[in-house]
């Protein structure tokens, strides 16, 4: 199991109780998945454990998790700072035209006119809209904001996205 095919979904920040149960600042955009969850995976310095969720329920900003094997408050303490995954089969589905950031790192990014622009690295979440990090080896960074009069489309097969650039964006008077 490698780190990079699992996707976070939360890490613990504390314990609750003296019965092991921990503390959970979700990660997800659907922090109900929690009381759904049957299993998780508990990543802690490099190493993966997959174990069986007891109980779950939201407790203010967090969620509480009773897992499987940690039964005391002393237990619970030692996966302070663990961080929660799944794999890819467990992601809830998104509407048509939505993405995972994970999903869309590592794209290839080509514009309408220019063709080959860069790599995408990075999602910035901004109030409004995501804003898009393209790594250009011609340009170097380049922020697309995420919006329908500049992305295109997006074929997660082939691994590209296409683009169309608003005047702007990218210097090409040199």
């Amino acid at each position: 199991m490698k780190e990079e095919d699992l996707i976070n979904i939360g890490k613990i920040v504390g314990t609750y109780g003296y019965q092991g149960m921990v503390r959970v600042i979700p990660f997800t955009d659907f922090p109900e998945r929690f009381k759904k969850l049957k299993t998780v995976i508990l990543w802690q310095n490099g190493k993966a454990k997959k174990v069986m969720v007891e109980a779950a329920r939201y407790h203010g900003e967090f969620y509480l998790l009773k897992l499987q094997g940690i039964d005391s408050m002393e237990v619970a303490k030692d996966y302070r700072n663990a961080l929660l995954k799944i794999d890819e089969s467990q992601l809830y589905p998104l509407p048509a035209g939505h993405y995972y950031h994970f999903q869309l790192q590592g794209l290839s990014v080509y514009d309408e006119e220019r063709g080959f622009l860069g790599e995408l690295t990075e999602v910035l979440e901004t109030g409004a809209n995501d804003v898009y990090v393209v790594q250009s080896p011609e340009h170097g960074e380049i922020l697309l904001p995420a919006i329908k009069d500049v992305i295109l489309g997006v074929n997660l097969e082939e691994r590209i996205m296409r683009v169309t650039l608003l005047p702007g964006l990218i210097d090409f008077s040199g």
